[in-house]
């Protein structure tokens, strides 16, 4: 096999042929120096992200974040790559719960049968508009037209959100709906006090 894109790797493998101790020591001590790339320690919270609804409109509603802490650049960046990501999949009609054949199906563990007709022909869903990220210090809102009310797209979005509050970035409360919170500014824009704009 040809090691040639990680020189290091092709000396231990090379010498395990020769000296076995040898070649174990020298991977224990790559695995030592390379442990903070290998095993990621988890930064987010471990509490629960909470999930509260306030009169949500599908087509023209906020979504509302609440951080434990303000989210640095690195955290800010995460969560727009998750909503962009999550925008994607809907606009592109990936959250339609009238087409989720495989999810139904009770022979996964054999060969399950698709039918590209009955796919091809459910009612479409797609997520029509969406606007930027807003920032406040440890709040955050989104501008979101959905256009069709389809309850699987927000659940998706939660489950990627509580996977990054775990792991990554601790969000308090996600708030699906409500056009006013007591903590935000309206008409506030300098980032001395600590809002931000971020686009999608």
């Amino acid at each position: 096999r040809d090691f040639d894109g990680d020189p290091e790797l092709a000396e231990i493998i090379g010498s395990s042929l020769d000296d076995p101790i040898k070649a174990r020591s020298k991977m224990e001590e790559r695995v030592r120096r390379k442990r903070d790339k290998i095993l990621q320690t988890k930064t987010g919270s471990p509490h629960p992200m909470k999930v509260k609804f306030n009169k949500f409109d599908f087509s023209n509603s906020y979504i509302w974040l609440e951080f434990y802490n303000a989210p640095s650049e690195r955290s800010v960046t995460l969560i727009c790559d998750t909503i962009r990501a999550w925008y994607i999949v809907g606009r592109l009609g990936g959250c339609n719960s009238m087409n989720m054949q495989l999810s139904q199906s009770s022979s996964l563990d054999k060969r399950p049968s698709y039918d590209a007709i009955q796919g091809a022909n459910v009612t479409p869903t797609t997520f029509y508009n969406m606007g930027d990220l807003e920032i406040q210090d440890a709040l955050a809102r989104i501008w979101v037209d959905i256009g069709t009310r389809e309850p699987l797209i927000l659940d998706v979005l939660i489950n990627a959100l509580t996977q990054v509050s775990s792991d990554y970035v601790g969000i308090k409360q996600v708030s699906f709906g409500g056009s006013e919170n007591e903590k935000w500014q309206e008409n506030l824009t300098s980032e001395d006090a600590g809002c931000r704009m971020r686009r999608i």
